[in-house]
């Protein structure tokens, strides 16, 4: 066992105004499974670079292991050839039957290795690159995301994979894998750093307390000084009425007092200004043991939604349904029935492949909002006229342009779609880049806000959480239980399907 230490590591991209990082400073051991959590945007990904050194900053960062990185980038020749030709160009020096070793672990067959890598499934392709990330020795391994994409079978598996390993960091915002593979958590905070041990269940638990306890302490903080403030002020005005009162009396009115009472409200005086003093002293301490209490603490906005009624109650059914594509042989969907009707929470469940997005690609394509190449299909497929749809596509890579165009396009408020991108924790200086430049999870923050903005019927989401970080799920959560919009969405995370489906088709 060895350890990974960070000192005082300060970070900022070229042209940016403020640091990803500044003056961090803390320690990790290499033996650990080290859950990596924090906001989208707050350098998760930029902390894995600065390790592998592809990065300049200011600090030390030391080290005695090797660093080694996942995802593998796979470029579109590499999809035409089989893993066996280009696994040395990933991992120069590797075993052939150490990646093989590794494949059986995670449930698959060495035949993988000899098929084109463009035929395989998401799933599959993970696996691939999983099994040769830890076909090596002595090596710290730095895994950025390992299930987006994938289907609930295939995330079990990597799930059990990876609770059996030791020796990573796992960057996830899934917190039923988090949960079963990490017994540390690496937490960027809004304003610090901090190393826990637990999963991310115990940690969130323990955030919960800690933020409470803060909250209260603030709470009595502002008490305290509310009470000293006006405590000062009360005994500064006696002191000034009494200073006052000092020169000049009307020997009538006041027949009891003579000038030798002079030094006697002086020194009285002097006795009200000192504790006025000894009272602001009070107050400025009280403000420093104040200071930093709510730094960490995530303030999670409530979200707004404003689903549309529709005059019938059922928006959708389908029967006996059967879809093939004109140049397959077997059909994708077969044999399916099932109905949406208004403030259902339909979730569409199944492996990849097993016809999810094509099924939602045919219900856009019957309100005239898609396309789809020659199929042929059977059974009864009846989408209610005049439905009024909002759609999240799973895919940001057309994604590009400034906030204005982008709103422009969709026909959607502005003002409203960057006050929904504030309350998901994006940060003003984001609204004057490219779309294109931001983050995945920044993206698809940008479809749920244009989703969110869109008053609909029927709101179809097609993986809407790959990336997005676990704050946001959580308030995305509470909005979908809160408005209860008649809602079809395809969505991996097992928690969040859990905690938002009224009901679940099996593909």
């Amino acid at each position: 066992m060895s350890q990974i230490s960070v000192t005082s590591l300060s970070f900022c991209y070229d042209g940016s105004f403020d640091n990803i990082f500044e003056n961090v400073s803390f320690s990790i051991d290499t033996d650990w499974k080290l859950g990596f959590i924090g906001r989208n945007g707050k350098g998760k990904t930029t902390f894995l670079k600065l390790l592998l050194g592809k990065l300049q900053y200011t600090g030390r960062i030391t080290a005695s292991t090797v660093f080694e990185y996942f995802p593998y980038e796979i470029s579109n020749e590499k999809l035409k050839i089989p893993a066996s030709e280009f696994i040395d160009k990933l991992r120069p020096g590797y075993e052939e039957w150490r990646v093989i070793c590794e494949l059986s672990l995670l449930g698959e067959d060495a035949e993988l290795l000899y098929r084109p890598f463009g035929n395989l499934s998401p799933g599959q392709r993970t696996k691939i690159l999983l099994a040769v990330l830890f076909s090596g020795e002595n090596e710290f391994l730095l895994i950025d995301e390992p299930t987006n994409h994938l289907d609930g079978a295939a995330r079990e598996k990597i799930k059990e994979y990876l609770a059996s390993k030791s020796g990573f960091i796992l960057v996830s915002h899934d917190r039923d894998l988090l949960d079963a593979c990490v017994d540390h958590v690496l937490v960027l905070n809004r304003g610090s750093i901090e190393v826990q041990r637990g999963n991310f269940s115990s940690w969130w638990e323990n955030k919960q307390r800690k933020d409470s306890f803060a909250v209260a302490e603030n709470e009595k903080h502002l008490k305290e000084i509310k009470k000293l403030k006006q405590a000062a002020k009360r005994t500064a005005d006696w002191a000034e009425k009494s200073e006052r009162s000092k020169i000049g009396f009307d020997p009538i009115k006041e027949n009891d007092r003579s000038i030798s009472t002079r030094s006697f409200i002086g020194s009285k005086t002097k006795k009200m200004q000192s504790r006025v003093s000894d009272i602001e002293n009070r107050i400025d301490r009280e403000i420093t043991e104040k200071e930093g209490l709510l730094t960490d603490i995530e303030r999670v906005k409530d979200l707004k939604l404003s689903p549309m009624k529709y005059f019938k109650r059922t928006l959708l059914n389908v029967r006996d349904y059967s879809f093939r594509y004109a140049d397959a042989d077997e059909p994708v969907i077969s044999g399916l029935t099932f109905s949406i009707d208004q403030g259902e929470r339909v979730a569409l469940h199944g492996e990849n492949g097993c016809g999810k997005t094509t099924l939602i690609k045919r219900i856009m394509y019957s309100l005239g909002a898609g396309t789809l190449v020659q199929f042929a299909e059977s059974g009864t497929f009846d989408v209610s006229s005049g439905l009024v749809v909002s759609y999240v596509n799973q895919d940001t890579s057309t994604l590009k342009g400034d906030i204005v165009t982008f709103c422009q396009n969709r026909g959607i408020d502005r003002s409203l779609f960057c006050t929904i991108l504030r309350q998901l924790d994006f940060e003003r200086t984001q609204f004057e880049k490219d779309i294109g430049d931001y983050s995945e999870g920044q993206k698809k923050k940008v479809l749920t806000a244009a989703s969110l903005s869109t008053p609909a019927h029927l709101y179809i989401w097609d993986e809407p959480l790959n990336y997005i970080d676990v704050f946001s799920r959580m308030q995305i959560e509470d909005l979908l239980l809160e408005y209860q919009p008649t809602l079809l969405f395809v969505e991996h995370d097992e928690t969040f399907r859990s905690r938002i489906a009224t009901k679940v088709v099996q593909l």
